[in-house]
């Protein structure tokens, strides 16, 4: 398929409501407001191609970059192409998750992400922290840096109540990560959850809550779901 098939398609699918929906979360224009259902009915036509996914995502169309990231080959993308990616970046749905998603699956995410979050640009930090929770959900224990996944802890405890809004409910987003998924870090992230407390997030008026870390790795614990590996971020 060609970008330009690709774009007629997904402007078919747009549908206004959705896109006021999205809107009210942050997605930025252009897009057409298409279901992530629809866009997994692509995804599963075309599987992986790097050459279009890069194609699609710099359409800077929000619809075209999501799904950018769930037909990017991970293995394939440069430093260069997650930094160009990440730079385009604004709407929420892509910071919070696409190009954490290529990111953390990529051969760079870990080096990547520690430099974003020292970004000034709320969305680029807020794709860095992103990044690092996806990553300890789908790598092993033993291919993580501990001494630094504690120093990334000890950083959240003593600035996430200072952190720009989306960046906020990203960070409490890796504490709840590292508890669940890293068990050599369980207790000490359930000890900063509970440092750290309620985190305050603008939503813009929607529904969504920022999760309480500490009660949200309680669960886990008590399903015995620490430490089990997700295969893939990608959703």
């Amino acid at each position: 398929m060609t970008v330009k098939e690709i774009m007629t398609e997904l402007e078919s699918y747009g549908e206004e409501n959705i896109k006021k929906i999205l809107l009210k979360h942050g997605v930025k224009e252009p897009f057409f407001g298409v279901k992530v259902e629809k866009l997994k009915v692509i995804q599963k036509r075309i599987k992986k191609d790097y050459a279009l996914a890069n194609e699609l995502y710099f359409t800077n169309n929000a619809d075209a970059m999501y799904l950018a990231g769930l037909i990017a080959d991970d293995d394939k993308m440069t430093k260069e192409d997650l930094q160009a990616w990440v730079k385009l970046a604004v709407s929420n749905n892509i910071n919070g998750y696409t190009v954490p998603w290529v990111a953390a699956e990529s051969h760079h995410g870990f080096e990547l992400a520690l430099e974003w979050i020292d970004s000034n640009e709320e969305h680029i930090a807020s794709a860095g922290w992103a990044t690092l929770g996806g990553l300890v959900a789908i790598k092993s224990d033993e291919d993580l840096n501990m001494p630094a996944l504690k120093n990334l802890l000890t950083r959240v405890e003593k600035t996430i109540q200072t952190e720009k809004n989306r960046v906020k409910y990203f960070m409490n987003a890796f504490v709840i990560a590292v508890g669940s998924y890293v068990k050599e870090l369980t207790n000490e992230a359930s000890a900063v959850a509970t440092k750290i407390g309620v985190i305050t997030v603008d939503m813009n008026g929607t529904s969504c809550k920022v999760p309480d870390a500490n009660m949200y790795i309680k669960k886990v614990i008590d399903k015995n779901g620490i430490g089990k590996k997700k295969k893939t971020v990608k959703c």
